[in-house]
């Protein structure tokens, strides 16, 4: 009889090779941003773009960070928006998750419908800026940075499955121990929803830190820019520098200078570095928390 083991192999070998092609395929891509920001200008023009500087340089990050004041404010408010804003947006969407979960909790169908609504069709963005400023008064305060994202419908919905797929029993047993609803939900719920709410929490914490937008329309105040906005304004003024053909021939020649792609590539590395350092320490987390709380009962 033929013995057909061997084979069984080369389908392991051939999953094996397609991940290593699409890693390389989402690594290469960051390795040539970084080895950009580390080039020297003149090497980028001349040899074009390697993974290997050709010519080492940190004149890119020395542009950035020459106004040093400025990016350290601003990488201190981001910070602080994001761990502040994913906590308490953990808390607010896992309150409300938990309560449309429940069979007991009446009307919770028609909120549950109310959420789902607000996925498909929202107020827009004028009634969203007329009641930041004009009635919340939020303009130009740290607050509104996380405001404007503390609750998400999309993140509600996850939960509220995840939720619904734990045991009733558990709770019910907790109840009959005469624990409150406030503390089976800290003292149960909670420490049972890690795999969710370290999901949203990397879904809402990367998405904090990316928000440009939000100062650019509610923030005047150089002091409270998020890290993102301050880049993006960076490299708009050396576009503008670059592209100004009626500067005069002094500035042209110290336009000549600027770092444009190795700076560019500088605050792509400033600006994704830290978030991405979530990625490998949720990764359990992630995969079980997208596969649970993808589940309908």
């Amino acid at each position: 009889m033929v013995s057909f083991t061997g084979w069984n192999i080369v389908p392991k070998i051939l999953i094996n090779l397609m991940f290593v092609v699409y890693s390389a395929m989402c690594l290469i891509p960051i390795l040539l941003v970084l080895s950009i920001s580390l080039t020297d200008e003149k090497s980028l023009v001349t040899d074009g773009f390697h993974l290997i500087p050709k010519l080492f340089s940190l004149v890119g990050y020395e542009y950035v960070f020459s106004g040093t004041s400025t990016i350290l404010n601003a990488y201190k408010v981001t910070i602080l928006v994001t761990v502040v804003g994913t906590l308490l947006h953990l808390f607010v969407t896992s309150l409300m998750s938990y309560a449309i979960s429940r069979n007991e909790v009446k009307y919770r169908n028609q909120i549950a419908f109310l959420v789902f609504f607000t996925i498909l069709f929202n107020g827009g963005l004028a009634p969203t800026y007329i009641l930041i400023t004009r009635y919340l008064h939020l303009k130009d305060t740290l607050f509104v940075l996380i405001v404007v994202m503390l609750v998400s419908p999309v993140h509600v919905m996850i939960m509220r499955n995840f939720f619904k797929t734990l045991p009733d029993a558990i709770i019910e047993s907790a109840r009959i121990d005469g624990s409150g609803e406030f503390m089976t939900y800290f003292r149960i719920v909670l420490p049972l929803s890690t795999p969710v709410l370290a999901t949203i929490g990397l879904f809402i914490s990367v998405a904090y830190w990316n928000d440009w937008f939000t100062s650019a329309l509610f923030i005047e105040n150089n002091k409270l820019y998020s890290l993102q906005y301050l880049l993006q304004s960076l490299m708009t003024n050396i576009q503008n520098l670059q592209s100004n053909e009626s500067a005069s021939r002094s500035i042209e020649q110290a336009i000549g200078m600027l770092p444009g792609e190795s700076a560019r590539m500088a605050t792509c590395v400033l600006s994704i570095g830290p978030i991405i350092l979530a990625y490998p320490l949720l990764q359990k987390y992630f995969v079980k928390g997208l596969t649970l709380g993808a589940v309908k009962s």
